[in-house]
């Protein structure tokens, strides 16, 4: 098992930037064992796939429309998984989520374990 907390949402202005943070915590495995993806979801749409990031934190891996304005990054000695987010758009408006998989993969169903999301609201 893998708990997920997802923290560091809000609302910001077109333009700003955020960080977000996910704190893990496993039962069984180290938590330096799982793959860790962002994934959001905007009111009406389905799941779609951010960013993602090795266990080792060597291999990333992201959405096209988020390279270059998105930095997914991790701290093992700390657990914790990061989103930074800049030149954020009114359209990056979702709920965001953190999830562990045992790959670096873009696929919502890969994932086996999720936090319970974090609002961000992007204002024009």
């Amino acid at each position: 098992q893998v708990q997920l907390v997802e923290s560091g949402g809000g609302l910001v202005q077109a333009g700003g930037s955020l960080r977000l943070s996910c704190a893990a915590s496993a039962s069984a495995r180290t938590v330096s064992t799982y793959a860790m993806g962002w994934f959001r979801q905007a009111p009406g749409k389905e799941r779609e796939f951010v960013a993602a990031i090795s266990g080792s934190g060597i291999r990333t891996r992201y959405a096209d429309s988020m390279k270059g304005r998105f930095t997914i990054s991790r701290d093992n000695a700390k657990n914790t998984v990061y989103l930074q987010m800049t030149s954020l758009k009114p359209e990056d408006t979702a709920v965001y989520y953190c999830a562990a998989s045992m790959a670096v993969t873009n696929r919502v169903y890969d994932y086996d374990y999720w936090g319970q999301g974090t609002q961000i609201t992007v204002s024009s």
